[in-house]
């Protein structure tokens, strides 16, 4: 599992074997979620109980390290669909 960081005691990372779009996950001691990464927007798509003042958190440091996480993806799987929408 590469991971991306660790922040504010939240995991961000993806799975060796991901699928389009680009998305990140992030754990914690309380669940886990998941963060789509698009072209214009960071979207929540699945939280399983992270408490929202974390999921907000979790937001606010994708939206702050959207350029590492996109750089990180493409440097595990190679160019991505986003990279062509730039």
């Amino acid at each position: 599992m590469p991971e991306i960081f660790r922040i504010f005691g939240m995991r961000f990372y993806f799975y060796s074997r991901e699928h389009e779009p680009m998305h990140v996950h992030v754990k914690n001691a309380d669940g886990t979620a998941k963060f789509d990464i698009l072209e214009k927007e960071i979207v929540l798509v699945k939280n399983e109980g992270i408490k929202v003042k974390d999921i907000k958190a979790a937001e606010m440091v994708l939206e702050e390290n959207r350029e590492l996480a996109i750089a990180k993806w493409n440097e595990y799987f190679g160019k991505s669909i986003n990279d062509e929408n730039r």
